[in-house]
């Protein structure tokens, strides 16, 4: 059998029947388009199975918050994506339409299992035009030290709210379910330990991924104790440093989709289904589950009006073309 050489040119046979570069990027786009929308129409079906334990006074409860505490709730709700965006333009020079999939990110991590988001930002990434050779390493690291600085944030909270956390009764309540949460905080030791056999990126592009991190626990912290003084003023602060010292807890614990609901139910759960604030917490967590459903469903339409766009936009770019389209 005769091997043509590696840089041969294609015969003219092989030549007509490989495709344009404009139909396989054509064909591409199909593909993932199709993809998108199966992912969205699954991830809004997780959401609405969620949505479906709502409880009546936790939907009163979001009827009965205040209006200064939605913009403050939309930009906490914003703090995660808009900390990845600034990490990701110094680490990638991502551009800020990046933050779509940023966006994305997020909500999937919350309604599905957590880092399945980071799956789905490395599988978009390596669709990136070669900006990205590696994305990998960069993913890994960044959500190494997330996890890192979010552990030891757990660590402060629980020693500083040691003694009212006993007055809970979430040892005999919840048994080990709760305190696994500090089984990633153990790991982070190993972490530190062996850093530089476990992280790819330099040292100044760590650190500046570490002070991101850290700025964005901070503002996230603050922006939560914020809205729940203002939806609750009458509550006594020390409650607030206890309830955040939990909610860090759940957060820790790994394979749980959408902790903010579990939070809210445990709450329910520990506090009693009448106490104001166990309402309170179930109510935001179902807001920030409308929050994820109006992501996952604007950015699909978003997506699907820009696809039925697109093929007029690239007959209006022809040379030659006037920049109209027949009706």
């Amino acid at each position: 059998m005769n091997i043509p050489p590696k840089d041969a040119p294609l015969s003219p046979d092989i030549a007509a029947e490989a495709d344009s570069p404009e139909e396989t990027t054509n064909r591409n786009a199909r593909v993932w388009n199709v993809l998108g929308a199966v992912v969205s129409v699954g991830l809004v079906a997780a959401i609405l199975l969620q949505l479906g334990g709502a409880t009546t006074n936790a939907l009163r409860m979001i009827l009965r918050l205040p209006l200064a505490v939605w913009p403050v709730l939309l930009l906490l709700y914003l703090v995660q994506p808009l900390g990845d965006l600034v990490i990701y333009r110094r680490l990638w020079n991502l551009p800020i339409a990046g933050f779509e999939a940023l966006l994305r990110k997020t909500a999937i991590n919350e309604v599905v299992v957590g880092y399945s988001g980071e799956a789905y930002l490395y599988v978009w990434a390596r669709r990136m035009a070669g900006s990205v050779a590696t994305p990998f390493r960069a993913i890994k690291d960044v959500n190494i030290l997330s996890a890192l600085l979010g552990n030891l944030f757990t660590v402060g909270l629980a020693a500083i709210s040691a003694t009212q956390l006993k007055t809970l009764d979430l040892a005999q309540r919840l048994g080990p379910a709760l305190w696994s949460g500090l089984v990633p905080v153990a790991a982070s030791v190993g972490l530190l330990a062996f850093g530089s056999r476990v992280f790819s990126l330099r040292p100044k592009q760590l650190a500046f991924t570490a002070a991101i991190h850290t700025v964005r626990l901070i503002a996230a912290l603050s922006l939560t104790v914020l809205v729940w003084r203002m939806s609750l003023p009458q509550v006594a602060p020390g409650v607030w440093l206890v309830l955040l010292a939990v909610r860090y807890l759940v957060s820790r614990i790994p394979f749980l989709s959408n902790k903010d609901l579990v939070f809210g139910n445990l709450m329910l759960l520990v506090l009693g289904a009448h106490s104001s604030v166990a309402e309170l917490l179930a109510a935001l967590a179902l807001v920030t589950l409308f929050m994820h459903l109006t992501v996952i469903v604007g950015l699909g339409i978003f997506d699907l009006v820009r696809g039925l766009r697109t093929p007029a936009d690239r007959d209006a770019a022809r040379p030659g073309s006037t920049g109209t389209s027949a009706p």
